[in-house]
């Protein structure tokens, strides 16, 4: 029974062992060949810790032909960390080639900074060895007005280059097209008028780049070239338009508020003129009673009375021949008319 086992655990073993010599044999022999050996021990360790063995052996094969010597506990270090350690071997590739000075603690320290914003180390260092050009606005045009109220439209285009002394917590792209825009708005503001903008475009590119505007930045701004620049609209003119309309507006206000208070005392001058009527119609009545306390205290005869009736009518006689040559008056002007 014991040899039996003895047996059964050998094959085991062997088995195991033809497992293992399977998996890795390839990744192996591709490693010694390519003069970038590997043991067996340390693949079956990154087997055991998670780490893909062919990504690691392969990036450092890629490495190791570049003339870039690194070891694989480099390599599943910064895997563990939640690197992309393929970008980072063609990082130090790339800027190896291109002379720029790049340790691999740096391309590591890069890597982890643009995870998750959607790009890459091998782009920084691209971009770094081939400039990029930004579009400044990404859409659309940058409006400023000149000094004399006429509005310019302007766009530039920005060629960039990554600063990877800077790239770890620089600012962005958004940032650079931030600060352009402003530097434009700035420059066409202080222009006189918008003739000089569009005879030299050059100065604005020219005042723009002299501000510093790639400061604490993860680029370096190499030039500022304005692609496009047209008249828009005459602001000044909409502008004093808007405050004639304003101004007529006010002053319509004011004349009704006039007006108002004119009908308002229109109204009040004929209420008290209707109220000093009243007062005569009422002073008139007392006229009959004082001239019947007259009679009777004798103070009035029965022919003053009747020379007091013959003023009236004569008054009234007087009064209504008036007015009859009145009416005719008026009525011999309408007939000429």
């Amino acid at each position: 029974m014991w040899q039996t086992a003895v047996i059964a655990v050998i094959v085991i073993i062997l088995l195991f062992i033809v497992l293992i010599l399977s998996r890795f044999i390839g990744i192996y022999v591709r490693a010694r060949v390519a003069n970038a050996p590997v043991g067996f021990l340390t693949l079956i360790a990154m087997w055991l810790r998670k780490v893909p063995p062919a990504l690691i052996v392969d990036s450092r094969i890629t490495a190791v032909k570049a003339g870039i010597e690194l070891n694989t506990d480099q390599l599943e270090a910064h895997y563990l960390a939640g690197g992309s350690v393929d970008h980072v071997v063609l990082s130090l590739i790339a800027a190896d080639k291109a002379e720029i000075p790049l340790v691999y603690d740096r391309a590591c320290a890069l890597d982890l900074a643009v995870k998750g914003t959607g790009k890459t180390v091998l782009e920084a260092v691209r971009t770094s060895i081939n400039p990029a050009v930004i579009d400044c606005p990404a859409t659309g045009k940058i409006d400023a007005v000149a000094r004399d109220g006429i509005q310019v439209r302007a766009r530039a285009r920005v060629t960039v280059r990554t600063n990877l002394e800077r790239f770890v917590g620089g600012a962005t792209e958004e940032t650079i097209i931030a600060r352009v825009g402003e530097g434009i708005v700035t420059s066409i503001g202080s222009a006189t008028s918008y003739k000089d903008v569009l005879e030299n475009p050059d100065r604005i590119s020219k005042h723009v780049l002299s501000k510093g505007l790639d400061a604490n930045t993860a680029f370096e701004i190499l030039s500022i070239d304005i692609a496009d620049v047209d008249v828009g609209s005459n602001i000044n003119a909409a502008l004093q338009t808007e405050q004639a309309e304003a101004d007529k507006q006010v002053a319509q206000a004011k004349a009704e508020v006039r007006r108002a208070a004119a009908v308002a005392t229109e109204h009040e001058m004929a209420a008290r003129t209707q109220e000093m009527q009243a007062k005569v119609v009422e002073n008139e009545a007392q006229i009959p009673l004082a001239m019947a306390e007259a009679f009777r205290n004798g103070n009035l005869g029965i022919m003053d009375y009747a020379r007091y009736q013959n003023i009236v009518a004569d008054t009234d006689m007087r009064q209504t021949i008036s007015e009859d040559k009145e009416d005719g008056h008026n009525t011999k002007d309408k007939g000429r008319h």
